[in-house]
């Protein structure tokens, strides 16, 4: 994953994840802000739900195998694999890093 260079908090995110909401939550700010599916999770621990609620629901893997930083943002493309309905897909996860940590995380296809 470092291949692509990611910042520290985003190659974090992405080893973590799914197997580890904890650790998901653990990279983001206390205020952070996820987007997913139409649904806004604000703060860590509704972060960690969402993390864990995603790893109960559906078995997947996500590899990162684009980035690109536009003014703020990291903007990754990454290939999900699962047992999810359209499997597999491409989204794109767009970070917004603070203090080392990611405050916002939007992710689309």
């Amino acid at each position: 994953m470092n291949a692509l260079n990611l910042p520290e908090p985003i190659a974090a995110y992405f080893a973590a994840d799914p197997q580890n909401p904890a650790a998901v939550a653990h990279c983001f700010t206390p205020q952070a802000v996820v987007k997913d599916e139409g649904r806004t999770h604000t703060g860590l621990e509704a972060i960690r739900q969402w993390k864990a609620a995603s790893a109960a629901k559906y078995r997947y893997t996500a590899e990162p195998f684009a980035v690109v930083q536009n003014n703020q943002h990291h903007i990754v493309s990454g290939h999900v694999v699962g047992d999810f309905p359209g499997s597999p897909v491409n989204l794109r996860f767009q970070f917004r890093l603070e203090r080392g940590l990611i405050a916002a995380l939007e992710i689309t296809a």
